[in-house]
């Protein structure tokens, strides 16, 4: 038996599937209805079906797998027409399948389509050196207080406590402040939560983690204006990807 992964949507007409392998080694193809299309796969029902994803969900070497193929048959297609990407591991059980739901949601397809057309997605990420409190200087503060180290403690703790506060607020500002920036170049923005540093792999403090949505004819613009919004903070703006983040639609 087999089942059909669902990549992307495309209007009908288009243009053919990538030539490539999907999550299943298989080559995609298209399914569609009078006005959308689905860029597909065939995939094997052992492993892909309800059981065998949720099994995936579980093994990190094998969701980025399927992550990587997925998001590649996407930004394939994407190279020379507008889609409206599927989210991971969309699956049906047949081509009947799939273009009945095509027919279902084809108002909230061409909708989405119409969002992002000559548009891309561009990710925005901000790091600071940390937003810790620095070490206190050697404290003069039993001196000055009579001498008494309980007073001088707390008044040590309190110190810690405002550097601490401005340093966040300072990363807070950096932050809105290239958001700013980048919004200013863009149609749209999606933010996230900022990376744990064990996961972004580097030693500063994400503070700001973004995608926009841009016009293509601004894409220049956006990229060197953004790059430059740092004011000694570390920006790096990643892209032009599919706009996964501004179009995917997910199976009702």
């Amino acid at each position: 038996m087999s089942l059909v992964w669902v990549y992307a949507v495309q209007e009908a007409g288009a243009g053919e599937a990538p030539d490539m392998s999907g999550v299943d080694g298989e080559r995609p193809r298209v399914v569609g209805t009078e006005e959308l299309a689905a860029v597909v796969g065939t995939v094997a029902d052992d492993g892909f079906d309800e059981a065998g994803l949720a099994a995936a969900m579980e093994d990190l070497g094998r969701i980025e797998m399927l992550v990587r193929a997925h998001h590649g048959v996407v930004a394939a297609t994407a190279q020379d027409r507008t889609v409206a990407p599927v989210r991971l591991a969309t699956v049906f059980r047949d081509d009947d399948a799939v273009t009945a739901m095509l027919r279902q949601r084809h108002d909230e397809f061409r909708a989405a389509l119409d969002r992002v057309r000559g548009r891309r997605e561009w990710g925005v990420k901000v790091y600071v050196d940390g937003t810790a409190a620095p070490p206190p200087a050697p404290d003069a503060g039993a001196a000055s207080t009579g001498d008494r180290p309980g007073t001088a403690y707390l008044l040590r703790r309190r110190a810690d406590r405002d550097r601490g506060a401005e340093a966040r607020e300072d990363a807070r500002a950096v932050a809105e402040r290239v958001a700013g920036t980048a919004a200013a170049c863009a149609v749209d923005v999606r933010r996230f939560a900022p990376q744990d540093a064990r996961l972004s792999g580097r030693t500063q403090e994400m503070v700001l983690n973004a995608t926009f949505l841009v016009d293509r004819e601004r894409e220049d613009e956006f990229r060197d204006t953004v790059s430059r919004s740092g004011d000694g903070a570390v920006v790096e703006v990643t892209g032009p990807w599919p706009p996964f983040s501004f179009a995917a639609a997910e199976e009702s």
